[in-house]
């Protein structure tokens, strides 16, 4: 894999230096489809916005959808790389960021092409139809929700399997990361606006201070969890966010909270969304605020689903990585509370079943030293990550040809 691991890392390292935040992913989709294109793929593009991909069909038998994320963080890069992304754009706000593939995104897709790579040179092993996407807008879980309203599975053929990777900061690079059944949660992002009458801070009987309110609501809300969620079920409600106010001695009209709200099943985000509604309203009800000004609670619609790897392909997968990479380099995750739209793939009418796992990135000696000076590592999301490339594209691109082989018909 010598030539074809020095391409890959050119490949990285121009994905790294040139991020795009969600959205505006157009050149990174252009990288893409010209690399599927030389690959033999029959490409197509812009499907919900900048997403696309290709098709490779060789004969009859399953038809497996590999899929990358193509987006980047409006994060400023902090690596010290030689490398490293330089670049800033304007926001959807119009707000000038810098950017950073701080989520390793660029790892997903230059795993993604080496594996679209070693597919094609081997067709002659195996039968069965490949559909590589590349998608929009994973960081605000938005982007496979937008291929599929755009006819995803009109331009391509609906798949019998969806495989994804994820880079993950906490495991040694060479490792794989594997969960069975619910493995990253819904996320929901609330908007309450807490209403009242303003008015002078030394007379607060002639107002409704929306802040006291506020501070109230934000107490209650954290006995949805603890006093309405079955104790066995996970769940989160974090308020991530407080705005009021201007002056010491002005009551404000209104303050504005924002919250995150994680749980895996339907029943319970719910459950969740039901309460915080009810609690905002029955608390701004109980001081006596009029109808006419009683909270505004707003679900966005950024909603990104949980992602449930089907626990059979899990087996079934996680097996031949073992027989593949040895069973040492697989390791048991714990699901997590965050937050992938990959699961939307699963949620069709087709019910494909799906499967992610986790790509260890980083290096033994990093691991060593931070641990031995009690330190966290850097996290993916933060100025700092950087993982241990060579070795992380190595074992992607090995782990998810072992993962589609097995799924395709053997010749």
């Amino acid at each position: 894999m010598g030539g074809e691991l020095s391409s890959l890392l050119k490949l990285y390292q121009h994905l790294h230096a040139n991020p795009e935040i969600s959205f505006q992913e157009k050149e990174t989709a252009k990288v893409l489809a010209a690399e599927l294109e030389k690959i033999g793929f029959e490409v197509s593009t812009s499907i919900g916005g900048h997403g696309g991909g290709g098709v490779l069909k060789n004969g009859a038998g399953p038809t497996v959808l590999v899929r990358t994320d193509l987006d980047a963080l409006p994060v400023k890069e902090a690596t010290g790389l030689a490398f490293a992304s330089k670049r800033t754009t304007t926001d959807d706000l119009g707000k000038t960021v810098p950017t950073m593939h701080a989520c390793g995104h660029d790892v997903h897709m230059a795993c993604w092409t080496g594996t679209a790579r070693v597919l094609a040179h081997f067709k002659n092993d195996w039968s069965g139809t490949l559909v590589f996407i590349g998608q929009p807008a994973e960081e605000r879980g938005a982007g496979a929700k937008a291929m599929l309203a755009d006819g995803l599975f009109k331009n391509f053929p609906v798949p019998d399997y969806c495989l994804a990777l994820h880079v993950t900061s906490d495991q040694p690079v060479g490792t794989l990361g594997f969960t069975s059944g619910f493995a990253m949660a819904n996320v929901d992002s609330v908007d309450i606006t807490v209403r009242g009458v303003g008015g002078h801070g030394s007379q607060p009987q002639s107002a409704k201070d929306p802040i006291v309110l506020a501070a109230q609501i934000v107490l209650a809300l954290q006995t949805i969890v603890s006093r309405e969620i079955h104790p066995l079920e996970p769940a989160v409600v974090t308020v991530g966010s407080i705005h009021g106010g201007t002056k010491h001695n002005i009551i404000p009209n209104e303050v504005k909270l924002q919250l995150t709200i994680r749980s895996y099943t339907d029943a319970v985000r719910d459950q969740i969304l039901a309460a915080i509604k009810r609690i905002s309203l029955g608390t701004a009800q109980a001081a006596g605020v009029a109808k006419d000004r009683l909270p505004i609670v707003t679900v966005k619609d950024e909603f990104t689903p949980s992602a449930y790897n089907d626990p059979a392909l899990a087996k079934r997968i996680t097996d031949t990585m073992a027989d593949w990479l040895g069973k040492g380099t697989l390791i048991k995750r714990r699901p997590t509370m965050g937050g992938e739209d990959f699961g939307m793939y699963g949620r069709t009418g087709h019910k494909v079943p799906i499967f992610m796992f986790a790509l260890g990135t980083v290096s033994s000696d990093l691991l060593k030293r931070f641990r031995a000076a009690g330190k966290p590592l850097p996290m993916v999301h933060s100025s700092t990550y950087a993982p241990d490339i060579e070795p992380s594209l190595r074992t992607g691109v090995t782990a998810t040809t072992a993962a589609a082989l097995d799924l395709l018909v053997k010749k």
